[in-house]
């Protein structure tokens, strides 16, 4: 009973608008954004789906079942069982062992990818929406360029270039990933460059990176984070789309793409090699497109 008064005691102050420090302010904003955002149920559903993905990830070796590379041919094309929960591979591999292990390439990919792309389309929008001119101009172009082509057939276009593996698949996703982002950024940095505290620095001598980095980019940074979680769901079908055509990680290292494209020639007699790992890309993209839903109700105040 005192741990429940204790609980209504710290929501009731959360809730009240008497703060008395930034601390305190930050505190009641945090705890509102989680009230808005738990109380959209899709939203919590693709925040568990991703936690639930990067448990298994780092806890891959705990989680599987079995060696993921392991083969046995006696046990070649088992359905699901109790021994295999989701069956085993054309080799004897166990299926849900590699899922498993699969989660860690795709968190990998999508990580680096947004690593990547995040820092490039800040530079290249806010530098485009801020300075203008011939710069605005040269940089809205080259993007234009890239925007041209489909997401997909650039990204395949520039694996085939590279080379088949995991590093050269990150590279060219980054390369089809950035120009929404700097577009965004561009849209955002204009709408801030005539605001009244950009103009004021700019009076008081602040130099163009500092303006950049100490007004523009915080204001950008909660529509970069949304399109960057939406982004993610692209880059995992992408990462899968190369995989199933071979120019992505490469055997035999689990991968869901490569998996997916493994057993296409046992779908009639061994559904489960192409249904778990396609089910598997199918709702970890749902989720991370309902989180980047979820995010833009609590951090676009468009959305407020």
């Amino acid at each position: 009973m005192t741990m429940i008064h204790k609980n209504e005691g710290l929501r009731a102050w959360l809730l009240s608008e008497d703060f008395t420090s930034p601390r305190q302010a930050r505190a009641h904003k945090a705890y509102v954004a989680w009230l808005r955002f738990s109380s959209n149920p899709l939203a919590f559903g693709g925040l568990l789906v991703v936690v639930l993905l990067v448990v298994a990830a780092l806890l891959a070796p705990w989680v599987a079942t079995h060696d993921p590379l392991a083969q046995d041919f006696a046990l070649a094309l088992q359905p699901p069982s109790a021994e295999h929960w989701f069956g085993t591979d054309e080799l004897g591999r166990d299926v849900f062992s590699r899922l498993v292990y699969g989660a860690r390439t795709t968190l990998y990919i999508t990580i680096l990818v947004t690593v990547i792309v995040g820092p490039i389309g800040f530079v290249i929008g806010a530098a485009a929406g801020y300075l203008g001119g011939w710069v605005d101009t040269v940089l809205m172009r080259v993007t234009d360029i890239f925007l041209a082509f489909p997401s997909l057939v650039l990204a395949l276009a520039f694996s085939a270039a590279l080379g088949a593996g995991i590093e050269n698949a990150v590279i060219a996703i980054a390369l089809t990933i950035w120009p929404p982002v700097a577009r965004l950024v561009r849209a955002e940095t204009l709408t801030f460059r005539k605001a009244d505290f950009v103009v004021a620095a700019e009076l008081q001598g602040a130099s163009t990176q500092r303006i950049l980095l100490r007004y523009i980019v915080p204001l950008c940074a909660p529509s970069v984070i949304i399109r960057l979680t939406l982004n993610m769901a692209s880059i995992i079908l992408t990462a899968a789309g190369l995989g199933f055509l071979g120019l992505g990680a490469q055997p035999p290292l689990p991968e869901w793409g490569a998996m997916a494209a493994q057993g296409r020639q046992y779908l009639l007699d061994a559904w489960w090699l192409t249904a778990v790992p396609g089910l598997a890309i199918l709702v970890v993209s749902l989720a991370f497109n309902l989180l980047g839903d979820g995010l833009r109700d609590i951090l676009d105040p468009k959305h407020a």
